[in-house]
């Protein structure tokens, strides 16, 4: 095959310019998973009781006529990317030999339904992409890059991420409840990790929000003691229940002591310095407590680069979340190598990863 000016052949640059259109369309990735959710779909068909056909979808969401055919386009993209199924099912009557085709949930879909007892990530979806004043930020990308210190959004929004959230409640409800879906998702893999709380009496959730989390171990493990710890102001008006209690205070300066402290999506938010600082406080808390020093451990769970043992789709994941986090707080996802040098720097030898979810892993620490 002939070659173009740069010497690549035409495959290769129709291939390239296939990339380069892919990535440039994928802002409507964002904005169909943001449609699907606002217009509730996943509960729709939930609360149909079986898969859905495309006129029962309109009908219920009192589509116009004329945008008929492109609800079904927009369906039928979502179903090509994995979020709904496209099934064929026969008429209400048994004996019908009428067959149609119907949009039925996944396990994505299914992660979206609000209002049952599962979990739920839609708020996460609502936070990201329905609040315009944060996503809007990600369009001075290039200003970002010629500041030495600010981490993007306050560049945009005049102050530090956590300063604007507590100044707006409205972003703030959004962003813990977003903290708190996510969360939900612990419940499902600690049905395989019951072992990593055998033996502790006390255990502290560090930036554990509105101890969505620590609540989901307190009901698991029943005889173990939970606290929360967080800014005073954001644990000021929550209260404990039976084994779930809340503190507030500055990680910074100290932990209040335990058998365990849990470090939940806490330290890709931070510089390696900060990481470093946080984690000496933890090993304080724990060299603290005056009962199992044997199992007095640092629980991590947070996502660990690994390009040659993860999926394609989950490095994919992981690479995005890091420059996320390089932008939005100033911190990173790490590699192996990286978690040791931090590790090492605050004085912990003594470690093992572990899989934990998708693409969070479980580090636990012993000092």
């Amino acid at each position: 095959m002939a070659s173009n000016n740069n010497g690549r052949t035409a495959s290769e640059s129709f291939k390239a310019q296939a990339l380069v259109y892919r990535h440039m369309y994928g802002i409507l990735d964002a904005m169909c998973l943001k449609w699907i959710v606002n217009f509730r779909i996943p509960n729709i068909i939930h609360n149909h009781g079986k898969p859905i056909t495309l006129s029962e979808l309109v009908s219920v969401l009192k589509i116009p006529s004329a945008k008929v055919d492109t609800t079904d386009l927009f369906m039928r993209y979502m179903a090509h990317n994995g979020f709904f199924d496209i099934v064929t099912i026969h008429g209400d009557d048994d004996s019908s030999q009428e067959e149609n085709e119907a949009f039925a949930l996944t396990a994505a879909s299914e992660l979206l339904i609000k209002g049952t007892e599962n979990p739920c990530i839609s708020p996460m979806v609502e936070m990201f992409l329905n609040d315009p004043t944060l996503s809007s930020s990600m369009h001075h990308l290039n200003k970002w890059f010629y500041d030495e210190n600010r981490p993007l959004y306050e560049i945009t929004l005049g102050k530090p991420l956590w300063e604007f959230l507590d100044k707006n409640p409205t972003n703030l409800s959004l962003y813990n409840d977003a903290m708190a879906s996510d969360s939900q998702m612990i419940k499902l893999a600690l049905e395989d990790h019951n072992m990593v709380f055998e033996g502790l009496e006390t255990i502290v959730d560090v930036g554990g929000g509105t101890g969505t989390t620590a609540q989901i171990i307190s009901e698991k493990f029943p005889t173990l003691k939970c606290i929360v710890f967080d800014l005073p102001h954001v644990v000021k008006n929550l209260k404990g229940c039976n084994n779930l209690s809340f503190v507030g205070g500055d990680m910074f300066e100290s932990i209040p002591k335990a058998d365990a402290i849990l470090l939940k999506v806490v330290l890709h938010n931070w510089s390696e310095d900060n990481c470093v600082k946080i984690l000496r406080n933890c090993k304080d808390a724990i060299n603290a407590s005056s009962k199992n020093k044997n199992k007095g451990k640092i629980i991590i769970l947070d996502s660990v680069i690994d390009e040659e043992q993860d999926e394609p789709e989950i490095t994919r994941l992981k690479l995005l979340m890091n420059i996320s986090m390089h932008i939005i707080h100033d911190g990173k996802e790490k590699t192996k190598k990286e978690w040791k040098n931090i590790f090492y720097k605050a004085g912990l030898y003594n470690y093992k990863i572990s899989p934990f979810t998708g693409y969070l892993s479980l580090i636990e620490i012993y000092p």
